[in-house]
């Protein structure tokens, strides 16, 4: 069983500290547009909301299990749930990435058979906050949440990591697109942008 869990506990200081997951792109929210395709990934059993002080209706709400922790205790708290409901791995999206896709998400699935990580590699480097982690993860991730040591990236030499370079993801999409995310007020006008150039 695998479930899903949208990070949504950032405090978006580089965004005036707004809910990212509520901006628009194409005139929807990005988080109504992330519910939307992954109810369309059978795998998935549920799409849990990780962090975060507001009550939101869209799904059911995970709080941190170790607070300060940023996205590390994020995915934490994700798949110690999961694995305690009976289930094997969690993909975890960050709640400001707009155009990842059910495909893509299967691709990832399918590869965590042989892998306790899949990720996303492109030339920015890895992708954690669009990632599968199995359950072989959840005690590196306490041993680094005890230490202090919360880069993401950090974990990945101490599990059996699988990256999908570029050239693998261009199958799903434009890579540069496809792992696109909204950190500061400039990243959502771009975004407008392309999307009026495309128009």
């Amino acid at each position: 069983m695998t479930n899903a869990a949208i990070l949504v506990g950032g405090q978006a200081r580089r965004f005036g500290g707004v809910d990212k997951s509520a901006l628009a792109v194409d005139g929807r929210s990005i988080l109504d547009r992330q519910l939307t395709m992954l109810a369309d990934v059978e795998r998935i059993r549920e799409v849990m909301l990780v962090g975060g002080a507001t009550v939101r209706p869209q799904g059911r709400m995970i709080p941190d299990r170790v607070p300060g922790s940023g996205p590390l205790g994020g995915i934490h708290a994700a798949l110690a749930t999961t694995i305690e409901e009976g289930g094997d791995a969690v993909f975890v999206l960050a709640c400001d990435m707009p155009y990842v896709t059910a495909d893509l998400i299967n691709h990832l699935l399918d590869r965590s058979a042989d892998a306790d990580v899949v990720v996303p590699h492109t030339d920015r480097g890895y992708h954690p906050l669009c990632a599968v982690y199995g359950r072989a993860c959840l005690g590196p991730i306490e041993q680094h949440l005890a230490e202090r040591r919360l880069k993401i990236t950090h974990l990945f030499s101490d599990v059996r990591t699988h990256a999908i370079d570029a050239n693998e993801l261009s199958r799903f999409g434009e890579p540069r697109r496809l792992l696109s995310n909204v950190n500061t007020p400039h990243d959502h006008a771009a975004l407008h942008a392309s999307q009026d150039h495309e128009l």
